[in-house]
């Protein structure tokens, strides 16, 4: 659980009262060693995104409520419709702030016919969701998005799929990704005789949540038999592999998506990507997925929150510009939150700053000047001490973990020289200013 931030002002207020402070339920602030560290993470994906040929977008934080909550976005019956944050302006109108970013990036699609198919973007930044709080699950977060509208090919999915393997690679994060197809679950659903399946399909998804006892119950609470209860979870069951399920599944839009993942698995295969894995269970609760569905989440260990989760939504875009038009989209979004939960959890130290040399002038103010900007035009991150004191400004680097600091004495000025000293082994060289340029970089 997110332990809420709050600071007491001990400063007495008009009438003896004291003032509580204290972020809202579910949200919280970043400290620096934190958002040092988000930045890292966010310019591996970026790096890796545009690496792919993804180009960059950027959508508003408010949308109008009707495009949220439209049944073929989040859906009437999702857990996410139920989330939304809604708000009125002074106009009366009807506002939300987003949930994820694929249902703005479909009314962006929607708003700009004249865009060049197939169409590759991504976009970094906070969606909102009013819902449980867990660790790796808040109520304000980021999500780093890469979609392809445009495309019906299964090499797209390979190609976010690609992707999705190399930012984890990047990151030293071991994961599976688990694959399936909505065609394969709505194949297993007709053959047991579920005709409501988006319902069925929502329930499914909390498998891993509640288990196969708490989702039989949930879909005998919606009017299900027994026996078609148990012919769903005959094959929605955790060992079964895809050619087992292509002897037991008559539906031909079930054997439409076994195709399809055999397509995927064998250009993932072709180039040696070992993450992805078939689930039958793997559902994603989300009412607009059409075919391939995909989660990454942590090989092993006691952090269970997914990483990255998305598929294909063949239908939404179409439906947003209206007129029966089929635009095919898929694409996947990464949590940046519990990336950065469980990079926090395997870190060995903290970086508090991204300064990596301290300039520390002793009388010699000016010149330390102008050495901190030789060294930033050379590309090192630079701090310039502002306390008195070499003691107190050698305290200062040590408590924020700066590598290094450069002494700048009147003496060593005059040999055209500074002092630079380790923080880490205390050791202390003399040297040009040229070459501590050259060791720092």
């Amino acid at each position: 659980m997110i332990t809420e931030q709050t600071y007491i002002n001990k400063n007495k207020l008009n009438r003896g009262r004291t003032m509580e402070f204290q972020t809202a339920k579910g949200v919280r602030d970043v400290p620096p060693e934190e958002k040092i560290l988000k930045n890292k993470v966010v310019a591996v994906m970026t790096k890796q995104f545009e690496l792919a040929g993804f180009a960059p977008l950027e959508t508003p934080i408010l949308e109008r409520y009707e495009t949220l909550a439209a049944k073929f976005a989040a859906g009437e019956a999702s857990d996410a419709l139920k989330e939304i944050f809604s708000l009125q302006d002074q106009g009366k109108r009807n506002l939300a702030l987003r949930f994820d970013l694929t249902v703005p990036l479909s009314r962006y699609v929607a708003m700009n016919p004249t865009l060049k198919m197939p169409f590759k973007r991504y976009e970094i930044g906070r969606v909102f969701r009013d819902g449980p709080i867990k660790l790796g699950r808040y109520r304000e977060f980021w999500q780093c998005d890469i979609d392809i509208v445009g495309s019906k090919s299964m090499v797209a999915e390979a190609e976010i799929l690609s992707v999705v393997d190399a930012v984890f690679s990047k990151l030293n994060l071991p994961v599976v990704v688990k694959v399936n197809n909505r065609k394969i679950l709505n194949g297993i659903l007709e053959q047991a005789g579920i005709v409501q399946k988006e319902e069925a399909i929502i329930s499914i998804d909390k498998l891993d949540k509640i288990g196969v006892a708490g989702v039989s119950a949930e879909l005998k609470g919606r009017g299900y038999a027994p026996k078609q209860v148990d012919a769903v979870f005959a094959l929605v069951t955790e060992k079964i592999s895809l050619s087992e399920l292509k002897k037991k599944l008559k539906s031909k839009e079930g054997q439409e998506g076994i195709q399809e993942l055999e397509e995927l698995f064998s250009y993932l295969t072709a180039r040696g990507i070992k993450s992805g894995q078939f689930d039958v269970s793997l559902a994603r609760g989300l009412a607009y997925y059409t075919g391939t569905v995909f989660e990454a989440r942590l090989k092993s260990g006691e952090f269970t929150s997914s990483l990255a989760g998305g598929g294909r939504y063949d239908n939404m875009i179409g439906k947003f510009i209206g007129g029966g038009r089929e635009i095919p989209a898929m694409g996947i979004a990464f949590g940046l939150e519990p990336i950065i939960d469980v990079l926090k959890m395997k870190a060995k130290a903290k970086v508090k700053t991204p300064a990596n040399v301290l300039v520390l002038p002793i009388n010699t103010v000016r010149e330390s000047l102008v050495i901190a900007r030789d060294l930033r035009e050379a590309g090192i991150s630079t701090d310039v001490a502002l306390l008195k004191g070499v003691t107190k400004n050698l305290q200062y680097a040590a408590a924020l973990a700066i590598p290094y600091v450069l002494i700048v004495g009147e003496d060593e000025l005059k040999q055209k020289k500074v002092l630079l000293r380790d923080m880490t082994s205390g050791m202390e060289q003399v040297l040009p200013l040229k070459e501590v340029i050259k060791k720092l970089t």
